[in-house]
């Protein structure tokens, strides 16, 4: 089977690829919107099946796989930062507390489609306004939803505690996605 992955993140790529799995990227172009009444928890799985779905070249004996990561805190979702206002805005609603990264993964044949959703905990430690300056100046988190990167300075320096997989708060639960590879006919 040939392996598609429509993900423009850098991210998704390295850990497919670390996975020593072969791929290809493909593009889906889709709207990320979803119904406003839809659950916290369901949200990144409902996303990675509408890029799945919006991807309308599928052959026999392709399976595609599709990512969405929501981070959230409270009932609020925190998507990607439109601007640099509204990344030290969640910056400071991170700081100090703990929040919810949750990535939806959809794997889709033509003949069989999965989907599941993972879910971590993260608590940060508490950020000065210097370091959210510092952070979104030197690593741009503009691409990242919570407008941060565990992988980065934010992971390194403040995430205090992590209860699930860091690969999941990195945007691929890559031990859901070997698994469900693995049995996927």
């Amino acid at each position: 089977m040939k392996i598609l992955l429509a993900s423009n993140s850098p991210r998704r790529k390295e850990l497919l690829t670390s996975l020593n799995i072969e791929f290809e990227s493909v593009k889906v172009d889709c709207d990320e919107i979803y119904p406003k009444d839809l659950a916290i928890e369901k949200v990144a799985e409902y996303l990675s099946e509408l890029k799945s779905n919006a991807y309308k070249k599928l052959s026999k004996n392709e399976i595609l796989i599709t990512a969405d990561t929501i981070v959230a805190i409270g009932n609020e979702i925190l998507g990607k930062p439109k601007d640099e206002n509204e990344a030290k805005e969640m910056l400071r609603k991170l700081s100090g507390n703990t929040h919810q990264v949750l990535t939806g993964i959809t794997l889709r044949s033509t003949k069989k489609c999965v989907s599941v959703t993972d879910i971590a905990e993260v608590e940060t430690e508490i950020l000065t306004e210097e370091e959210i300056g510092n952070y979104i100046t030197r690593c741009k988190p503009f691409d990242k939803a919570g407008s941060y990167g565990v992988q980065e300075w934010f992971g390194m320096a403040k995430i205090k505690k992590i209860n699930g997989s860091f690969y999941t708060i990195m945007g691929l639960p890559t031990h859901l996605v070997y698994a469900l590879l693995k049995d996927f006919q």
